[in-house]
């Protein structure tokens, strides 16, 4: 009996494919766990469809994400913090407080955890992050901190 699987089944195939299988093996276990139905023509035309409208979502995020990258390549984030003994930091700049700040430059939502950070910076100068934007696509962000100006 030829069957169209709507969820992957291990052993047997993916979601999408057309598997030739016994015909007890498909009412008795695929059919009633709503795993697969049978091959009609609707069905794989409806397959097709929906194939086609996820490649057509998977290129619109693909082009937003290369768009978005080719905003943030490059940017850099300044900070400015108290320091203390040895030019190090009070506290530290983590890859939440450079998320907040892309999102407030760009007014794009970028969340933290896209944001990579070797560790959390608390030293002076310029460090690099990776902002990760979509699959495939990240852009280098420069984050630099500066020593706060002092008050008189």
């Amino acid at each position: 009996m030829r069957v169209l699987l709507l969820k992957d089944v291990p052993g047997l195939g993916h979601a999408g494919d057309v598997k030739e299988v016994a015909g007890g093996y498909a009412h008795n276990l695929l059919f009633p766990r709503k795993l697969a139905v049978p091959a009609s023509e609707g069905a794989l035309k409806q397959v097709q469809v929906a194939k086609e409208a996820a490649e057509q979502r998977r290129q619109r995020k693909l082009t937003e994400a290369k768009e978005l990258v080719a905003q943030l390549d490059g940017r850099v984030v300044t900070f400015e913090a108290r320091v203390g003994e040895g030019e190090r930091l009070y506290g530290s700049i983590t890859n939440a407080d450079v998320a907040e700040e892309l999102t407030r430059m760009l007014g794009i939502e970028i969340e933290r955890r896209n944001v990579e950070l070797e560790r959390p910076i608390k030293a002076l100068g310029e460090h690099r992050a990776t902002v990760k934007v979509g699959p495939g696509a990240t852009a280098t962000v420069w984050v630099r901190v500066r020593r706060v100006a002092e008050e008189s």
